[in-house]
């Protein structure tokens, strides 16, 4: 097992769990992986394993279900009439935690760049996924829990994506 500072994220693949864990907390939440498994490779649509860290945090006080595009607030919220004309759309919903990894070669750098890839942890529409893999590479968490989980962690804490 990695040792990780105090305060970390461990991301089960197999489980399809994050866990935070440290300053004597340990917290569960179910999440949704990549459908084609893991992998750190440009367009693999796969989750990315290893070391890494939250570079930035985006959506901080916008509402449940507010739409981002290019890590930007659109000033929309996700309804059932736009999300039916959108059939299959993997919407990014509350709140983005933008990953960035730590080991070159392996997530860091080249071809296999999750910063650059674009990888978050973030909220989503398809909240009856959770549980199972059915993201394109990033983790998706439901609203309220990436809500709960953005307001405990900051920059820089790690992040720990285990197959």
């Amino acid at each position: 097992m990695m040792e990780l500072e105090p305060l970390h994220i461990r991301i089960s693949v197999r489980d399809q769990t994050l866990r935070l864990a440290g300053a004597a907390q340990k917290i569960y939440y179910p999440i949704s992986t990549a459908r084609l498994g893991v992998g750190c490779g440009f367009g693999s649509f796969r989750t990315p394993t290893g070391l890494h860290r939250v570079r930035i945090k985006i959506g901080a006080g916008l509402p449940i279900n507010s739409i981002l595009a290019a890590r930007r607030p659109t000033g929309m919220l996700l309804d059932d009439e736009l999300q039916h004309s959108n059939p299959g759309r993997d919407w990014i919903l509350t709140r983005i935690l933008w990953l960035d990894g730590l080991e070159l070669g392996i997530n860091k750098g080249g071809l296999v760049d999750t910063l650059r890839r674009h990888i978050y942890i973030h909220g989503t529409a398809d909240e009856a996924s959770i549980g199972k893999p059915a993201s394109h590479g990033c983790i998706r968490m439901r609203n309220a829990d990436l809500v709960d989980l953005f307001d405990r962690v900051q920059n820089g804490v790690q992040v720990v994506i285990e197959a």
